[in-house]
């Protein structure tokens, strides 16, 4: 109904400037000389025409869209287009006169096309500018926010232009901080620089800062890190623009602005993938993800559909997780090819089934039990999935002809000190084992912590900050590797690019980050200080916990590759039929007390250090 308003208003308002151009153009062309002879004639000709004159004029407007346009946002590019379509108007009434053999003298047509772009485009330009002197009247009494924004680049002047003109945001920039010293004490967008990083803790106090944008998405992931942890020091709200590698095209807008997270403290650059190799193994393929509902899992199924697979097979035991993600994939991707099945790993059977079916080229192994504590209680479970259930998979895998089966691993299968890393490392022996008889090129992928991956320790502590504490440590000496996600999976996807068959390829986890730090960062960056506002609790190490974790065995050793963050662990071959009759004895036992379970996983995996 207000728009209905708005446009009958526009609409009347230019029937009233469409003939007003008409009459001063012929005061301006006849020096104001209404009584002059030849001005009656042509007068009277504009006359007998201002009823057609006007409506082609009006449908002119109507056609090209100048009654839908948002003119609260009206800019230069709207004035420009409002020439265009008073141009193409008044040449309309040049082409009419013309075919009804009726005259004006020209330099009326000319001065009524200047005139109907200066008041039409006016009323247009006009009803931003009293909306926007409105609005600072309406609101200036109220509480407006002043703004650090640093980075003086593009991205930082944009957001002083957005913050200036989303006026309901009651935000304004007051200052910039850049690091580059050419920009001290110069202005963009009116607003000063007015120092560099280690400046920030002054000034806000100077200024009364209230909230502090990050809006250099080009830079480098440790200079965000260092600049978070400086501005976690102020207690002010903390924004970031995402980085150039998260942004759709490149440019940014006020909706893009997000709150900083636990990501942006890790310090590690986006990584770069070679995409013609990662397409020679996938592109056409027909590719099974294991565990795909998980979140190892269903990111591997949202980075490979990138890479045009002929055919994505999902598998997960859990029906919620494995629809979720194909509910996302089908809407983000209508024309893949995808099968989402429902099977457990452990069913060697329906297995069968399913390779036989499909005759996958492509194996990801991602499904697993992972949780320390839990599967510390329950041996026989973890022994179960993750041992045979992978024999499972990859016995599959050789016998129906896959060329490659990537086993997703883990740093705990290095020395375990719990029977979860134990059952990823006979994993890992598994399928190294079998390279050595199949045609299948298997291979496994090592790496740490991911962020936010379910049952880490991430999700966790903001539960923990969510409900006022405790937020609970197991040691204040505690390390751990930790990557996101989507980096770990990228580095997965391309590792397996590059198998030969029987490595097991070691991802760069970067520097390993103190659990303690980790919780006291993420108590800031959610607006608390740690053991004020929220208690941090050390509660002890769990069942099979260690300290610190290791990427590689001493024996393992490690090569480059062509990759920055991809290395080589040099493969430990036990002979398959050895380990199967292991494997076998293992399975006999399952069913015995917890000890002889652990001292028989110690027979297959010596550097197992069972607790308990």
């Amino acid at each position: 109904m207000k728009k209905k308003i708005i446009v009958g208003t526009l609409l009347l308002t230019d029937v009233l400037l469409i003939n007003l151009s008409f009459f001063l153009s012929f005061y301006i062309r006849f020096d104001g000389n209404f009584y002059g002879e030849n001005i009656g004639n042509y007068f009277n000709t504009y006359s007998d025409n201002i009823f057609y004159i006007t409506i082609i004029k009006i449908i002119i407007f109507v056609v090209f869209g100048l009654y839908k346009n948002l003119w609260k946002y009206a800019s230069i590019e709207e004035a420009f287009q409002i020439g265009i379509i008073t141009f193409v108007a008044n040449a309309s009434i040049v082409t009419f006169m013309m075919m009804t053999q009726q005259g004006l003298p020209r330099g009326i047509y000319l001065i009524a096309f200047i005139l109907d772009t200066i008041l039409i485009g006016a009323t247009r330009l006009s009803y931003r500018t009293l909306r926007s002197i409105l609005k600072r009247f309406l609101f200036r009494k109220k509480h407006v926010k002043k703004v650090l924004v640093i980075g003086a680049g593009r991205a930082g002047a944009t957001v002083i232009k957005e913050l200036r003109r989303k006026n309901s945001l009651m935000s304004k920039a007051v200052a910039i901080i850049d690091d580059d010293p050419s920009k001290l004490n110069s202005r963009i967008n009116g607003i000063p620089v007015v120092g560099n990083r280690k400046d920030i803790v002054k000034i806000v106090q100077l200024k009364q800062i209230d909230e502090i944008i990050i809006a250099i998405p080009s830079t480098y992931k440790k200079d965000i890190k260092e600049i978070v942890e400086i501005c976690s020091q102020t207690k002010c709200k903390l924004q970031i623009v995402p980085s150039l590698y998260e942004l759709i095209d490149g440019e940014v807008t006020i909706n893009q602005i997000r709150a900083v997270n636990i990501e942006d403290l890790l310090g590690r650059d986006p990584v770069k993938l070679d995409l013609q190799e990662i397409n020679s193994y996938i592109k056409g393929k027909t590719v099974l993800v294991t565990g795909g509902g998980g979140s190892i899992g269903s990111e591997l199924c949202r980075q490979i559909v990138t890479f045009n697979p002929e055919k994505l097979l999902l598998l997960d035991i859990y029906e919620n997780n494995a629809y979720d993600i194909q509910q996302e994939l089908i809407r983000s991707f209508p024309t893949l090819d995808l099968e989402v099945i429902i099977a457990s790993i452990r069913d060697k059977q329906r297995l069968e089934e399913i390779f036989e079916r499909y005759q996958p080229d492509v194996v990801f192994h991602a499904a697993a039990h992972k949780h320390v504590p839990l599967m510390e209680a329950n041996p026989q479970e973890a022994i179960k999935n993750n041992i045979f259930g992978t024999e499972n998979v990859a016995e599959c895998a050789h016998k129906y002809g896959a060329r490659r089966f990537v086993l997703i691993s883990t740093d705990k299968a290095v020395n375990p000190t719990n029977i979860m890393g134990a059952t990823k490392r006979v994993a890992e022996m598994i399928i190294q084992s079998l390279n050595e008889i199949s045609d299948t090129e298997f291979v496994a992928v090592r790496f740490g912590n991911v962020l936010g991956s379910n049952g880490s320790v991430v999700p966790l502590f903001k539960k923990q900050i969510t409900e006022g504490g405790p937020v609970t440590v197991t040691d204040a000496k505690v390390t751990r590797y930790f990557m996101t996600i989507p980096e770990a999976v990228q580095l997965v996807i391309q590792a397996g690019s590059m198998a030969k068959g029987g490595e097991i390829f070691v991802l760069d986890m970067g520097e390993p980050v103190k659990i303690i730090e980790l919780a006291k960062n993420l108590i800031r960056l959610s607006g608390f200080e740690p053991d004020v506002d929220i208690p941090i609790e050390i509660v002890g190490l769990r069942p099979g916990e260690k300290l610190y974790e290791e990427l590689l065995l001493a024996e393992e050793g490690l090569s480059d590759t062509k990759h920055d963050k991809i290395f080589i662990g040099s493969p430990i071959i036990k002979d398959f039929q050895n380990l199967n009759k292991e494997l076998e004895m293992l399975n006999s036992i399952l069913d015995k007390d917890l000890n002889s379970i652990k001292e028989h996983m110690v027979n297959i995996v010596p550097t197992y250090k069972k607790t308990g």
